[in-house]
């Protein structure tokens, strides 16, 4: 159970410190990708294209494999279908990306690095969770 955790907080470290390198910790480096009639910056799809390489590897070694090491089970999407909820879900958090330039990844590992500046979009963040999570269950009741 320690070695769970402990590999835990090594890929969170790994990601945040893969965060702050490629500039991603920087609001305006999100903005400048996202200004596609202005001045754009490509180097986000870049970082966007690295991550989707690591993960395609890790999903296909993680399917080759008969069971986790720290599971009884393999935790797979259950569904792969589009509805409105994902589009719903995906259109508010693009408009709060673009707004605030950090996605939950960037937000969180900032608290290492501006955690005065970072709380409040932390709380706000953790707030919207919360409020989107009460939201689909009552979706999902009709």
């Amino acid at each position: 159970m320690v070695i769970r955790y402990f590999l835990i907080l090594v890929s969170g470290l790994l990601f945040g410190t893969g965060l702050a390198f490629s500039g991603m910790l920087d609001p305006q480096k999100i903005h400048g990708f996202l200004n596609v009639t202005g001045t754009w910056d490509p180097s986000l799809a870049f970082v966007m294209a690295g991550g989707m390489i690591v993960n395609i590897i890790g999903y296909h070694l993680y399917n080759k494999k008969h069971a986790p090491v720290f599971s009884a089970q393999k935790h797979l999407p259950k569904t792969s279908s589009i509805d409105a909820l994902l589009i719903i879900g995906s259109g508010i958090f693009g408009v709060g990306w673009a707004i605030t330039g950090l996605c939950p990844g960037p937000i969180v590992a900032s608290l290492g690095v501006v955690p005065n500046t970072i709380l409040p979009l932390l709380s706000l963040l953790l707030l919207g969770l919360a409020v989107g999570n009460l939201v689909k269950k009552a979706f999902q009741k009709q």
